[in-house]
C-alpha cells in the first residue's frame, strides 16, 4: 500500500488541517514549558525543536507513519549488511567505515570490519610518514602541499571536513582541492607551488571518472615538467581507488593505493580512504576522534526508540513540512566560518540521495520527495537572503547550528555571533505585528513594510565546540536524517542514476567540439546551434 493511502498518513493529514493555521506565538503562550520540553540531547548535540509548527499530538502521529513505512526495519537491514541499494544490488554500509575494531558487520557472509581497519591502519602509517617528514619527494624535499583530485563525494566530503577542522590541521602543509574539469580550477590550485614539494591524491573508485582522470593526467604533466623523471610519480602521487590495474598504468605504485568498497556511496565516504587528505591534515588521532563521533550517533540511531531518536525526529519534521505544508526547500545555517562548505556537502548528501521520482518498486511517486538544500554561514547570510525567509512568500524550514565555545576567543566576537543565532529563530518564530510596529512610532505608510508575519519553523542545534568528535556526530546525524526521509518516501536513497545522462551525452559532444573539420551533428536545433557557435568563437 502506498504510504499516502495508509490510515497513519491520513491521520497526519487530518491533524494538519486542524493545526496548519496555528501560530507559534499562540503555541508558546499555551505551553509555557514548550522551550524546555521540546528538546533532545545526544552526545554533544542539544536540539531545540520547539519552534516548529507542531503540537503535542504531531510527533506521535508522524512516528506512526515511520512505523508503517518500516523505517526501523530498513535501518536494521542497513546495519546488518543487507543489500538495500536495490537498483545496484549493493549493501549500504557507511556505518561500517567507523565501526569499532572487533565488531562484526557482514556482506555476503564476510565480516568487512577487519578490512576497514586494515585500510585505516595503512592510512595512519602513511599520514604519520608524510606529517613527520619521513616521506620525501623525488628530490629529497619534504611534502608541503597536498592536493586532492576528485569530484562529488570524493571532493566535497574531505574539502568540507578539512575546512571545518582547519583549527587542528597541520599548518606546515597546505591542503588544496581540484574537482572541476574547468582548467581554471587546476591552474589556481597549483599556481605558485613547487612540484618537488607537492603530493597529489587521486580519488576515483574506478580510476576512469572523466573529470578526475582529466585533472589527474594534467597533474602528472605538471609534476613531470618540473621533476623531469617518470619515476618521480611514485613519490608524488597516491591513489584512492579499487582499480589496481589502472592505478599502476598511471604510474602509481599499487602499494600506495588505498582501497574502498562498492558498498560505500561517494557522498557517504569521506570517513573512508576518501578522507586521506583529511587524515593528513588532522592526523590519525584527530581522524579517529571524528570516527568516534560518527559511532556515537550511529549507535543512537540504531538503538534509540523512535520517539527519542534524533535523526528520526528531524527526518519526520522534514516530511511534515515537505509533504503537508508543501515546503520545497530547506536552509542549513551554521554559525561558524569553519563550516563554510557544510551546506554544499549536505546538498549532495540530501539531494543526490532523495532527489528521486520513482519508488523502490519503480513506480512513480505520488508525493514530493527531497527538498532543495541551501544556505551559508551566519552572519553572512543575514545580509543576503534572510529577507526572503522573514518576509517572502515561501515557507522555508531552517536548521541553525551553533557552538557554545569558540575555536578562537577574540574580544566579544563569539557572543555577538551567538546573539545573532539566538535572535534569528526568535524573530522567525514570533515576528512583529503591525500594532507593535505602529507603537514604535513608525509612519503609517511604512507599517506594512516593517511587519513580520513570523510563524517560520526552525530547529536550533547547540554543540559544545567544533572538534573532530562533534563534526562526526553532526554529519552522522544528517546522514541518518536523510535515510529516515527516504525510507518514509519508499525511495532508494543510495543510487544516483540522475547524474549519468548528461555525462554520457557530454562524451558524445566532446569530440564534436574538438574535431578539426565541421562534424555532422545529430542534436536538437538548440544544441546544434550552440555547438556551432562555440566552435566558431573557439577558432577565433
Amino acid at each position: 500500500m502506498r504510504i499516502d493511502e495508509t490510515p497513519e498518513w491520513e491521520a497526519v493529514a487530518s491533524h494538519f488541517a486542524e493545526v496548519r493555521d496555528l501560530h507559534l506565538r499562540q503555541l508558546f503562550a499555551d505551553e509555557p514549558d514548550r522551550g524546555d520540553r521540546m528538546t533532545l540531547e545526544v552526545g554533544d548535540i542539544y536540539l531545540d525543536y520547539s519552534k516548529n509548527r507542531i503540537t503535542a499530538e504531531t510527533m506521535p502521529l508522524l512516528e506512526a507513519v515511520a512505523r508503517r513505512a518500516g523505517v526501523t526495519e530498513l535501518r536494521d537491514a542497513m546495519f546488518a549488511g543487507e543489500k538495500i541499494n536495490i537498483t545496484e544490488d549493493r549493501a549500504v554500509l557507511h556505518v561500517a567505515l567507523r565501526a569499532p575494531r572487533g565488531s562484526v558487520i557482514e556482506v555476503d557472509g564476510a565480516n568487512v570490519v577487519p578490512e576497514v581497519h586494515h585500510v585505516l591502519d595503512r592510512m595512519a602509517d602513511f599520514a604519520r610518514r608524510v606529517r613527520s617528514g619521513e616521506w620525501i619527494g623525488h628530490t629529497g624535499d619534504r611534502i608541503r602541499n597536498v592536493i586532492n583530485i576528485g569530484i562529488g563525494g570524493s571532493d566535497l566530503g574531505p574539502r568540507m571536513a578539512c575546512e571545518a577542522l582547519r583549527d587542528v590541521t597541520d599548518r606546515y602543509i597546505k591542503f588544496r582541492f581540484i574537482s572541476n574539469i574547468d582548467g581554471t580550477d587546476f591552474w589556481e590550485a597549483t599556481r605558485g607551488l613547487d612540484p618537488s614539494e607537492t603530493l597529489f591524491i587521486i580519488s576515483s573508485k574506478t580510476f576512469t571518472t572523466l573529470e578526475t582522470m582529466t585533472n589527474a593526467y594534467t597533474a602528472r604533466e605538471w609534476a613531470l615538467a618540473g621533476l623531469r623523471d617518470d619515476s618521480a610519480i611514485a613519490q608524488h602521487f597516491v591513489a584512492v581507488s579499487t582499480n589496481a590495474a589502472e592505478v599502476a598504468k598511471f604510474g602509481i605504485d599499487p602499494q600506495n593505493m588505498f582501497e574502498f568498497w562498492d558498498w560505500v556511496g561517494g557522498r557517504y565516504s569521506y570517513d573512508s580512504a576518501i578522507g586521506l587528505s583529511l587524515m593528513l591534515a588532522v592526523g590519525p588521532e584527530g581522524f579517529e576522534e571524528m570516527l568516534e563521533g560518527f559511532r556515537l550517533m550511529d549507535e543512537h540511531f540504531r538503538t534509540a526508540p523512535i520517539g527519542e531518536n534524533m535523526p528520526i525526529l528531524l527526518g519526520l519534521l522534514g516530511v511534515w513540512y515537505n509533504n503537508f505544508f508543501g515546503a520545497e526547500t530547506k536552509a542549513i545555517l551554521p554559525y561558524s566560518q569553519y563550516l563554510a562548505h557544510l551546506t554544499a556537502y549536505l546538498q549532495q548528501l540530501d539531494m543526490e540521495s532523495n532527489g528521486k521520482s520513482v519508488d523502490r518498486e519503480g513506480n512513480p511517486v505520488h508525493w514530493q520527495t527531497g527538498p532543495i538544500v541551501w544556505g551559508q554561514p551566519g552572519t553572512n547570510g543575514q545580509h543576503a537572503y534572510y529577507q526572503l525567509i522573514h518576509q517572502g512568500t515561501k515557507l522555508i524550514p531552517a536548521d541553525f547550528i551553533g557552538f557554545c565555545q569558540p575555536n578562537h576567543d577574540i574580544g566579544n566576537h563569539h557572543d555577538l555571533l551567538m546573539a545573532n543565532l539566538f535572535a534569528q529563530p526568535e524573530a522567525l518564530a514570533f515576528g512583529k505585528t503591525a500594532a507593535e510596529v505602529a507603537a514604535e512610532g513608525v509612519p503609517a505608510a511604512q507599517v506594512p513594510h516593517r511587519t513580520f508575519a513570523g510563524n517560520h519553523p526552525t530547529n536550533t542545534m547547540l554543540l559544545s565546540k567544533l572538534t573532530p568528535h562533534t563534526l562526526g556526530q553532526l554529519i552522522a546525524l544528517y546522514e541518518h536524517t536523510v535515510f529516515t526521509q527516504g525510507a518514509v518516501w519508499n525511495i532508494n536513497s543510495f543510487d544516483q542514476w540522475g547524474v549519468e545522462l548528461g555525462k554520457k551525452l557530454a562524451q558524445t559532444i566532446a569530440p564534436e567540439l574538438m574535431a578539426g573539420d565541421d562534424p555532422d551533428l545529430d542534436h536538437d536545433s538548440s544544441t546544434t546551434a550552440l555547438i556551432r557557435r562555440y566552435r566558431s568563437l573557439r577558432r577565433d
